[in-house]
């Protein structure tokens, strides 16, 4: 019977029933698609994407908390080529027998782009730990405006079980110095002598909570050794020119001091005339591990970077080599 019906059917009839069942069909589908769309777009806004900002922030106020880091978790694609070259050159050197170990870390800091080689492992900062000590003692001037004028006898020679390879310039017994001035020698010319002399004026307490509100564990100050990171170290140099821990004006002191290191044996020996640095150097270790290290800020036209080697050898006179190379080919890619 139905099947007479159909055939007695108006042909305009079919023709409106194929029509509606056909824009049934298609809305119910644009319907369908549309929702399934959105609930994905629901699902993955609800997601924490894998590689989202880390923000580091400073505790210990009522009111506020002061932005120290910005910082993405994940290394950039962007350095992958470079960082396959500078473990090439790393394994080349531990290959001929003249290195043990080195890591490298790496930072633009407008873009957050970043490569880290051998992150993990730890080392003996030995005069990178001046960086601190001279963000500490600025720290103290904020705190007791005028302290950087305070004058020090340097009374009586320091002890020391270490004998410094890279030293330029050192305070003189029996004479009066600033603590300014004292700041230039720690840092410009790395000289333990008004190091120590500083530490006869220094904060130790304070100095403990500079490493606590970075993140990082409190130092011993009666331990000869502080093992750190190349990317942990790298902290106290991004903050010097974040300026988001010092105030302007003394970060922009200490990144001038860090600018006139007068150390030529790593870094500075290959730099090109189109980077510009601030940097510190520090060795380190044993009479059977040697360590040299060194940390920089890099101003290659707009764009700026923190760029920190460390290294481990049975022989020192073998790392400035090491630094010199890995930094030749990060400046001829930042280049």
């Amino acid at each position: 019977m139905k099947r007479f019906l159909i055939h007695q059917m108006p042909f305009y009839y079919v023709f409106i029933i194929l029509i509606t069942s056909c824009g049934a069909t298609y809305f119910y589908t644009t319907f369908r698609n549309s929702a399934q769309k959105e609930v994905a777009l629901q699902s993955a806004s609800t997601e924490p994407p894998m590689c989202s900002m880390e923000v580091k922030r400073l505790k210990g106020y009522k009111f506020v908390k002061p932005l120290m880091f910005v910082d993405n978790p994940c290394e950039s694609e962007h350095f992958m080529s470079l960082k396959d070259k500078l473990s090439t050159i790393i394994e080349s050197y531990k290959t001929a027998g003249k290195l043990q170990s080195a890591s490298l870390y790496l930072k633009e800091f407008g873009t957050n782009d970043w490569l880290c080689i051998n992150e993990n492992e730890k080392y003996s900062p030995g005069s990178l730990l001046k960086v601190p000590e001279l963000i500490t003692l600025l720290k103290m001037n904020e705190l007791d405006p005028g302290f950087l004028n305070k004058r020090v006898v340097y009374a009586h020679p320091f002890t020391s079980d270490k004998t410094p390879v890279f030293l330029a310039k050192s305070i003189k017994v029996g004479q009066a110095y600033s603590v300014r001035e004292l700041l230039t020698y720690m840092i410009s010319y790395s000289d333990n002598n008004a190091t120590q002399l500083l530490n006869t004026v220094l904060d130790v307490k304070l100095f403990k909570k500079v490493f606590n509100d970075f993140g990082l564990a409190e130092p011993n100050w009666s331990a000869n050794d502080y093992p750190i990171s190349v990317r942990d170290y790298s902290l106290f140099i991004r903050a010097i020119y974040n300026a988001s821990y010092l105030s302007i004006e003394d970060s922009e002191y200490a990144a001038e001091l860090l600018s006139k290191c007068n150390f030529d044996k790593g870094m500075a020996n290959v730099m090109p005339s189109t980077i510009k640095m601030a940097h510190k150097f520090g060795e380190a270790g044993t009479d059977k591990v040697k360590q040299l290290h060194e940390t920089a800020i890099l101003y290659v036209g707009e764009k700026t970077y923190v760029f920190t080697i460390m290294t481990k050898s049975d022989n020192l006179s073998t790392l400035p080599d090491v630094i010199k190379s890995l930094s030749t080919e990060v400046f001829k890619q930042l280049n």
